[in-house]
């Protein structure tokens, strides 16, 4: 199933499964001509009503350095261990929408990730049950003020600022996302991340299991599982397209002052 949140044209908030005319869930695309919005009775454009964040974190736990071929284009060693840091709500943003970056910045980079949505409060989970906890896969992009990670330990500057954590456009269940499922990032049309989840180095039960060893993870809380090689810049204007597997195409362009 793929879950959407959205606000209808009358205003409401609502939950929702995205499909396409005959009913299946949309595997590749999260938006065009043949996606529809089911609610109830109801159906909707997905052109027409204000997509939302597909659920509302209490928190998005992030992993540095989880990709091997990242690491090495930012001259830094592999974790022993997964790397951890945090984003606060500020940060979310959803699909769809224009989102203004920090001024005065030289560089603020984009990162596809492959995000995990927990479905229920967990805390000490093993990695054999790990699943369990899983309602679902969204697609992020991990936006990064490099002026001001580079100057700070706790990234708090660099990677928690507003609209630094666009999710979306929806929540795929398991089912639908291979294990090696294709992750994407297009800059303008131009392709510039492209990897699979198959090269994660700490897989999704071990990451669950060291977070939740630490801190209890609520329903709607977001791991963001860590970027692939070819992070780079946004520019003013630049419009972005996270893809993954199963998921869909998270969309947003960015405003630079």
């Amino acid at each position: 199933m793929k879950r959407v949140r959205f606000r209808d044209t009358g205003g409401n908030v609502r939950g929702g499964r995205w499909t396409v005319e005959d009913g299946e869930p949309v595997v590749t695309a999260a938006a065009g001509p043949y996606g529809r919005i089911a609610f109830g009775d109801e159906s909707y454009d997905p052109d027409e009503v204000d997509i939302l964040p597909p659920c509302e974190p209490t928190k998005v736990v992030c992993i540095g350095r989880n990709y091997a071929d990242h690491a090495e284009e930012m001259d830094s060693e592999l974790p022993d261990r997964p790397m951890l840091f945090l984003k606060a709500p500020n940060a979310v943003a959803s699909h769809g929408k224009h989102l203004t970056m920090p001024s005065g910045k030289e560089r603020i980079d984009y990162e596809a990730e492959l995000g995990v949505v927990i479905g229920e409060q967990c805390r000490n989970v093993s990695e054999s049950g790990a699943m369990d906890v899983v309602a679902g896969y969204t697609c992020v992009n991990d936006i990064s003020n490099r002026d001001d990670q580079r100057r700070e330990q706790n990234w708090v500057r660099g990677k928690a600022f507003d609209n630094a954590c666009p999710i979306g456009p929806l929540v795929a269940t398991p089912e639908h996302v291979p294990e090696d499922a294709s992750i994407e990032l297009r800059l303008n049309g131009e392709t510039k991340q492209s990897s699979s989840r198959e090269h994660l180095i700490f897989s999704v039960p071990e990451l669950i299991a060291e977070i939740t060893s630490y801190m209890t993870l609520e329903p709607g809380d977001v791991i963001a599982t860590g970027t692939p090689e070819g992070v780079g810049p946004m520019e003013d204007g630049d419009e972005v397209e996270v893809e993954i597997e199963g998921i869909g195409t998270l969309k947003h362009s960015v405003k630079i002052p």
